[in-house]
Parts: C-alpha cells; sequence; structure tokens
C-alpha cells in the first residue's frame, strides 16, 4: 500500500506473512540509509519483579549473537562506516544503524541476527555495566528527578516506574527470566521495520524475508490499563547544592488532536528561549540556570510539567513565580504575536528536525509502532497554524489546575521543599 503527500512525501506501508509491519520512504537526494527495528515493548509492560529486562536486553543484544559475537557486531559496522545504536522508552525498544546505501544487506543481516537470536553472552559482565549506569543516573538529580515526578502522578503503574530499573531488580533478574521476557516481546510478529534514504522498497523487503521467519509469531499482550491519579508531593533527599523541581501532572494521549495545540502551549510557556518561564524566572529575575517545560505523550494518558532547578534559599521565589506564571497562562488569552512566534517556533523545528535520514525512519517506525497517525510535513504545518488562542487557554487550564498538581523535589532539606509549597 503507497501513501502520498501534498508535498510529496511518499512512503509504503505493508504488512507481511509473519505480521511484521515494513515502511519505508525513499530520499533520492542522499546516498543513506537508516534502518530501524522497533519492537512494541518497554518497561510499562514489566512488574515489579522485573523492573528494567527490557532495557537490559537492549544492552544485550550488542553483546553477540548465533553468528556474530559482540566484537564481530562492532568490527561489521565499523568496516562499512556505519552506525549502530539502540533506545529503550516506556512502551517500545528501537535498534537502528544508519550507513551506504550498498551496505544496507549487512546492516540488515546483522541487525536482524542481534534481535532475534541474542546469545546473551557475558551477561553479568554486562549487569554490572547496567548497575553502572543506574548510579550514574542517581547522581544526576536533574535527570532523576523526573523518574521522581512520574511515580509522583503515575503511582505504581508501570508508567510511574524507570525505564532502567533499580539496583535490586537488575542485580536478581535471573537468567531465565531474561530469555523467557526476550521470547514473548520480541517475536517477529510485534516488530515494525522502518527504513529512509537511498533504499527501495522492494529490494528491502527481500532482504526482510530472507533474515525473518515467515510464519507468524505473535508476541505477547499488551498492558491497556489506564494509571490511576492523584495528586502528590514528593521528596527525595540528596546531598546536592541545588533543589531540583518538577511540577505538572497528567496530561494528554498522543492520539489526542490537541497534540498539536499541547506542543504551542509548550513552546510558548517554558520550550525556548523566548518562552514566558525563561524569561520570568531566568532572564529577568535571575533566579536559575535552567527552567523549561515539557511534554510526554503515551497510548492513553500523558505527562505535562515544568523542570526548574535552583539553590535552596530561592526556592520559594522560583516556585512563587512559576504559579504565578501558571495562573497566567490560564487565566490572560495569549495575545497574537506570541501565538505565531510559537507556531513558527514548532514548524521550524519539526521541519529542521526531518532533515536526516534518521529522522526520517524514526518518524516512520514511531508512527507505526506507536498506532499514532504519520502526518506529512503540509499537514503537520496546516495543524500548527490551525491553533487558536482560545484552544491554548482552554488546555492550559484542564493541565495545569492548581489544586491537581502534583510536584517533585529533590535535595538535601525536605524543610526547605515543604516550606515553598503553595498552601
Amino acid at each position: 500500500m503507497s501513501s502520498s503527500r501534498q508535498d510529496k512525501e511518499e512512503y509504503r506501508l505493508e504488512t507481511l506473512a509473519n505480521g511484521q509491519q515494513l515502511v519505508s520512504e525513499r530520499l533520492d537526494h542522499v546516498r543513506s540509509v537508516c534502518l530501524g527495528f522497533w519492537i512494541p515493548a518497554g518497561s510499562r509492560n514489566e512488574g515489579d519483579h522485573n523492573a528494567g529486562v527490557t532495557h537490559f536486553i537492549e544492552h544485550l543484544l550488542f553483546k553477540g549473537s548465533q553468528r556474530y559475537t559482540a566484537e564481530e557486531i562492532a568490527q561489521a559496522f565499523d568496516a562499512i562506516g556505519g552506525e549502530l545504536n539502540a533506545a529503550t522508552t516506556k512502551e517500545y525498544v528501537v535498534v537502528h544503524a544508519r550507513c551506504l546505501d550498498e551496505h544496507l544487506p549487512t546492516a540488515m543481516d546483522v541487525l536482524s541476527d542481534m534481535l532475534l537470536t541474542p546469545t546473551f553472552t557475558d551477561l553479568d559482565k554486562e549487569r554490572e555495566v547496567v548497575l553502572e549506569e543506574i548510579a550514574m543516573y542517581e547522581d544526576a538529580p536533574q535527570e532523576l528527578v523526573h523518574d521522581v515526578f512520574a511515580h509522583s502522578v503515575f503511582g505504581d503503574h508501570a508508567l510511574g516506574q524507570p525505564v532502567l530499573g533499580s539496583i535490586d531488580t537488575i542485580s536478581a533478574l535471573p537468567e531465565a527470566d531474561i530469555r523467557d521476557y526476550h521470547r514473548r516481546h520480541f517475536a517477529c510478529g510485534d516488530m515494525v521495520v522502518a527504513a529512509a534514504g537511498d533504499v527501495d522498497h522492494d529490494r528491502l523487503r527481500e532482504l526482510l524475508q530472507t533474515h525473518m521467519p515467515v510464519t507468524d509469531s505473535q508476541g505477547a499482550l499488551r498492558d491497556r490499563q489506564d494509571p490511576a491519579w492523584s495528586p502528590r508531593q514528593v521528596f527525595l533527599a540528596k546531598e546536592t547544592e541545588q533543589v531540583h523541581v518538577c511540577v505538572g501532572g497528567r496530561g494528554i494521549a498522543r492520539g489526542d488532536e490537541r497534540r498539536f495545540a499541547l506542543s504551542v502551549l509548550d513552546g510558548l510557556f517554558g520550550g525556548s528561549l523566548s518562552s514566558r518561564l525563561f524569561q520570568e524566572v531566568r532572564e529577568k529575575r535571575g533566579l536559575v540556570y535552567s527552567i523549561f517545560s515539557f511534554a510526554s505523550m503515551y497510548r492513553e494518558t500523558g505527562l505535562s510539567g515544568i523542570y526548574f532547578g535552583c539553590r535552596p534559599d530561592r526556592l520559594a521565589q522560583v516556585m512563587e513565580t512559576v504559579y504565578r506564571e501558571i495562573g497566567r497562562l490560564r487565566s490572560e488569552p495569549v495575545g497574537q504575536e506570541e501565538l505565531v512566534r510559537a507556531r513558527e517556533h514548532l514548524k521550524g523545528r519539526v521541519i529542521l528536525g526531518l532533515e536526516s535520514t534518521s529522522s526520517r525512519m524514526t518518524r516512520l517506525g514511531k508512527g507505526i509502532v506507536t498506532e499514532t497517525e504519520i502526518v506529512s510535513l503540509d499537514e503537520t504545518a496546516a495543524r500548527i497554524d490551525a491553533v487558536t488562542a482560545d484552544q491554548i487557554g482552554e488546555l492550559a487550564c484542564e493541565l495545569f489546575q492548581p489544586d491537581l498538581l502534583c510536584v517533585a523535589g529533590i535535595g538535601s532539606d525536605e524543610s526547605v521543599f515543604r516550606a515553598a509549597l503553595p498552601s
């Protein structure tokens, strides 16, 4: 099946006999190809007993497969001047490679073997690597506070748990459980294979069918539980020079039509140098080095919030300013000049972000694996331009209700954090 765009973008999407979805976009002006395998399994598919197993398996895929050792995997991509990487999120894993078009068969061969037949060689050694990664993350409060915030919003639901797992769960994961999880969640029938660049779709299909089983192999049933929610104030005590804070709450699902309004709202509130939070808190008052708003969208819900870090003696003033800006966002209509600037900023980010084979592949693969509409650039720009000040105001009133906001903090003195919270 082919889908064409008014702006001349084209991609081809089809479902193969083994259940895999194959999607590609040909870009005639490049000589490279980015190839990605997307697996719809992430930390939300885990339980308390195996938290972090998806990310652990992502690591182990690079440690050797049935036909390649870890060193041979690295050498294969070095020999073709290619790039190999992977990422794990709450809802999916992606393993991807970028190479010259002539080396696509090599990339397909190695990637498919890594995904389907990992040997889990050096499992305990790689376990130690992941434990070091967790320890490194624990030492970065500006990152860790986002996990604390997610837990404050989603509680014990899997969306509220860290992607990396914990030192306790990773240390105790037996090899048998790791292999069983891989068998159930990394099945061919679940995978989305995406490619963008100088690639022929029919040739890509031939390569894929050479390396992947043709029999159907659907993976495990996916979690569909909508997380319960209630506002919480959570503090994690750590010896830090700053207090790191996130304020926010539930957002919107990725399929919500208001996602374009949310992106414009995020940009004008705290997503750019001219945004309200950056200007009011940093530029005009000099209270912080870093402050920004953020939004994450999942299948049935989302997360919206604000991050900042400051010295403890400034926390009350920063918190007061942030809450005042929240109130102004909810009560005062957005001006036309500010709205146009935010819309143009977002369009620029979207278009500039798609000027590489990697970003094009990601757009396709993520859209299919998350069952989200793939919108052309022309239509994306049109939907952004259609966002109104009223839509932003209505969404701001829904997402930033003061009595429903969660607050998460990391610092050395909880009393300072509690004293700064709005009464």
